[in-house]
C-alpha cells in the first residue's frame, strides 16, 4: 500500500516511507539529541553497499535504548530487524528524534 488516501482526495505517504525519509535524514555518526523531552545518544552506522543500517540509541539520564538493522536486500522491500523491542518503539524513536543543533554539525 504506497499511501493512505484521504478526503481531500490526497496520497499520505505510507508510514515506512516516512520512516526510511527520517533514517536517511539521520547522520552516519554519533549524535546527542532528544526524543520524548529527554536527552539521548545516537549512533547510525550504514554499510558500503548501502544494504544494511545499523541504530543504536540510548537515553543518557536512564535505562531506555532502541536498536535495529534495516536490511535492503533483494525483494518486495527493506526489512527491519528491531533488537528485542517491537518495530513500532523503533519507528516512533526514529520519527520523533530531533539531533541537537550544535551536535549536529559535522567535526572540523
Amino acid at each position: 500500500m504506497p499511501g493512505t488516501m484521504t478526503a481531500g482526495g490526497k496520497t499520505l505517504p505510507s508510514i515506512q516511507a516516512t520512516f526510511e525519509d527520517a533514517l536517511a535524514k539521520l547522520p552516519d555518526r554519533y549524535v546527542d539529541g532528544y526524543f520524548g523531552n529527554r536527552s539521548w545518544g545516537m549512533t547510525v552506522k550504514r554499510s558500503e553497499d548501502g544494504k544494511r543500517t545499523w541504530l543504536y540509541g540510548e537515553e543518557l539520564r536512564g535505562t531506555d535504548i532502541v536498536s535495529f538493522n534495516l536490511y535492503r536486500l533483494a525483494g518486495p522491500g527493506p526489512i527491519l530487524k528491531p533488537c528485542e523491542m517491537s518495530s513500532a518503539k523503533v519507528i516512533e524513536f526514529v520519527l520523533g528524534f530531533e539531533p541537537s543543533i550544535e551536535k549536529a554539525a559535522p567535526r572540523a
